[in-house]
């Protein structure tokens, strides 16, 4: 079993083994969950409500494996920034708002912070968004790799390079620290570009696998499910999906060292 730096109450593992039964074995949560756990750790200077927000942040991950692997899945879109206490989360939540289920938006950072910026939970609320919720985490191999698209919001350098993903740098100014107003102005430009990129992927939607132009995605399949498996040294669990469906054997990505596609959304 995976070392925890904090100790995990039963009630997490047992709820995630719960939601994810007949899709990954127990042995594949709780490593997922303890490898949240030490990566949420590693950036917490309060753990009071570590073990909480493992169990979410194991859910999302868990969630992105099993995305993967299905071949009928609304499309996602990661929005990357440093410390995941700012840009990214505005970004991400202001997707999901505008998305209204159609599509979905993780977030992530290449070195998270220990809390989501005041003043971005404050910007958010003025517009009706609730982040009070929301914290920082890191960036996964299997969410980079269950992603559509990829948005670096000024850090595409710091990346993971995965064949088939689509990447797109946008820059924006950092808010952390900022004044209020400062905060609302890089909120409203976020906001223009989120709006302009669903527009741009819903006029060039088909299907979920032909949206944005600009390449040919991966195919989704159980070796993807494997590949990404073994990014958080996970074992799969060789099981048919619950509803009996067989998925073809399909070509996962292959890491390279080339540059980064991009994508540009208008």
């Amino acid at each position: 079993m995976p070392r925890a730096l904090v100790a995990l109450p039963a009630g997490g593992e047992r709820r995630l083994t719960t939601a994810y039964a007949g899709v990954f074995s127990a042995t594949t949560v709780r490593s997922v969950l303890y490898a949240s756990c030490e990566a949420l750790a590693a950036a917490a200077t309060v753990t009071k409500h570590l073990p909480l927000l493992a169990e979410r942040f194991a859910a999302e991950r868990l969630d992105a494996l099993a995305h993967t692997a299905n071949a009928d899945r609304e499309p996602r879109v990661l929005f990357v920034c440093a410390a995941n206490s700012g840009r990214s989360q505005i970004a991400a939540a202001l997707f999901n708002r505008h998305a209204d289920g159609a599509a979905r938006a993780w977030s992530a950072g290449t070195a998270p912070g220990p809390e989501v910026e005041a003043a971005v939970v404050a910007s958010l609320a003025e517009i009706g968004i609730d982040a009070g919720q929301a914290f920082p985490k890191a960036i996964t191999d299997e969410v980079v790799a269950a992603a559509d698209v990829v948005i670096s919001l000024g850090c595409l350098d710091a990346l993971p390079p995965i064949a088939g993903r689509r990447y797109a740098d946008r820059p924006v100014a950092d808010p952390g620290g900022g004044l209020a107003e400062t905060v609302r102005t890089i909120r409203d430009e976020i906001d223009t570009r989120v709006t302009a990129l669903l527009t741009d992927l819903r006029t060039t939607t088909a299907t979920p696998h032909s949206w944005p132009s600009g390449s040919t995605p991966v195919p989704k399949g159980p070796r993807h499910v494997r590949q990404a498996l073994r990014a958080v040294r996970l074992r799969p669990q060789r099981r048919p999906l619950p509803d009996g469906r067989r998925l073809p054997r399909t070509p996962g990505p292959r890491r390279h060292r080339g540059p980064l596609r991009r994508f540009d959304p208008r």
